[in-house]
C-alpha cells in the first residue's frame, strides 16, 4: 500500500461513533443553508424493506433530532407496493419518469441517482440503498457526519462488515473478485476503501453536480475514481457504521454487475470503447447449457450541472 495511502487511513477513516449526533446537529444549526442534509433511496421492488429503512429515518433523524432535511424515495419502475409503503412511512415518492423527461430513462441505478440531483434541495446528499434489512440511522449520521464537521472533506463512503448468510465478511464478493484488484492496480490512492462499491455515503452537492453518472452498476466505482480525480485523496473519507445485511443477488446477477463495474473502469482507463459491450452466460436447459446474453451498461448520465433544467432550478 501506498505511504500516502497509510497516511489516509489514520486521518480520513472513522467510526461513527467519533461524533455523536447531539455534535452534528449543532454544526448543522450553525450553518443550516451550507449544511442542509438530502437522504435519497433507489428502489426497485423493495416493499419488504424500503418502508422500516423510511420509518428509522424519519423517527432517528427527523423526529428525535432534526438533521435530514428531506427524504425522498426515487421509485424506478417498482411492480410491488415500494412507492405506497415508502409513502406510508413517511418519504416523499417520485417516480424515476417524471424526473426530466424530455430525456427517455435508461434502466440501471446510477440513472435514478443521477435524477435525484433534480428534485433534492440539500447541500449534502446522502444515498442508502433501499434492501438493508436491520437499518440503523448511523448509516446516514455517520456518512454525514465528516461533510458537517469538516469543510475539507466532500465525499464519505460507509464501511461495514458484509456477512453471507452465517459466513462473516463472505459479502460483497463483486468488490473482492472485480472492483478491488482494479482500484489496487489502476487507481492504488483508491486501495484504502474498505467497501468501495457499497451504496451508502453522502456527498457535497457541488461536487456532485460535476461528476458524469454511468447509468447502471457502475455508478460507485465511477463516482469514487472521478471524485479522486476531481477533488483529490484528502477530500475523500470513510466511516465506519458497524454491520449492512441485505438482499444478495445470485451468480449470474453479480456477473453482469462485474462486467458493468469492468466497463466503467474501463472508460475511465482510455476513454476509448469495449469492441463488443455484451456478456454472455450460460443456464443449464432440459437439453444442456443455454447461453444467455446480455448488454453491459456503456451508457453514462453527464454532469448534472451541465442540464439546463438543473441550473434554471438551482438559480431560482
Amino acid at each position: 500500500m501506498l505511504e500516502e495511502v497509510e497516511r489516509w487511513l489514520t486521518g480520513r477513516s472513522w467510526s461513527s461513533a467519533d461524533r455523536p449526533l447531539d455534535r452534528l446537529v449543532d454544526a448543522r444549526d450553525a450553518d443550516p443553508l451550507r449544511t442542509s442534509v438530502s437522504v435519497v433511496l433507489p428502489a426497485l421492488n423493495e416493499e419488504a424493506t424500503v418502508g422500516a429503512i423510511v420509518a428509522t429515518i424519519r423517527r432517528e433523524l427527523m423526529g428525535k433530532v432534526r438533521l435530514v432535511d428531506e427524504l425522498v424515495v426515487i421509485d424506478s419502475g417498482s411492480t410491488d407496493a415500494t412507492a405506497a409503503v415508502a409513502r406510508a412511512a413517511g418519504a416523499r415518492v417520485v417516480h424515476r419518469d417524471a424526473i426530466l423527461p424530455r430525456v427517455p430513462a435508461l434502466p440501471g441505478k446510477g440513472e435514478v441517482l443521477w435524477r435525484s440531483l433534480l428534485v433534492t434541495s440539500g447541500e449534502i446528499v446522502c444515498f442508502v440503498d433501499a434492501d438493508l434489512k436491520d437499518f440503523s440511522a448511523d448509516f446516514v449520521s455517520g456518512t454525514v457526519g465528516p461533510l458537517l464537521t469538516d469543510p475539507a472533506v466532500q465525499f464519505v463512503k460507509a464501511m461495514y462488515d458484509r456477512p453471507l448468510g452465517d459466513s462473516a465478511g463472505q459479502g460483497g464478493r463483486v468488490t473482492e473478485l472485480v472492483a478491488r484488484p482494479l482500484l489496487n492496480l489502476h487507481w492504488p490512492r483508491l486501495a484504502g476503501f474498505v467497501q468501495p462499491l457499497g451504496g451508502e455515503y453522502a456527498v457535497r452537492r457541488s461536487l456532485l453536480e460535476r461528476l458524469p453518472f454511468p447509468v447502471g452498476y457502475g455508478v460507485e466505482l465511477g463516482l469514487l475514481v472521478d471524485a479522486l480525480h476531481t477533488v483529490g485523496l484528502d477530500a475523500l473519507a470513510q466511516v465506519d457504521v458497524g454491520v449492512r445485511r441485505h438482499r444478495h443477488q445470485d451468480g449470474r446477477a453479480l456477473g453482469r454487475m462485474a462486467a458493468a463495474i469492468y466497463r466503467t473502469a474501463q472508460l475511465r482507463l482510455s476513454r476509448g470503447h469495449l469492441v463488443r459491450p455484451v456478456l454472455t452466460q450460460f443456464e443449464r436447459g432440459e437439453d444442456g447449457f443455454v447461453p444467455r446474453t446480455h448488454a453491459v451498461d456503456t451508457e453514462e448520465r453527464p454532469p448534472m450541472r451541465e442540464i439546463a433544467e438543473y441550473a434554471e432550478r438551482r438559480a431560482a
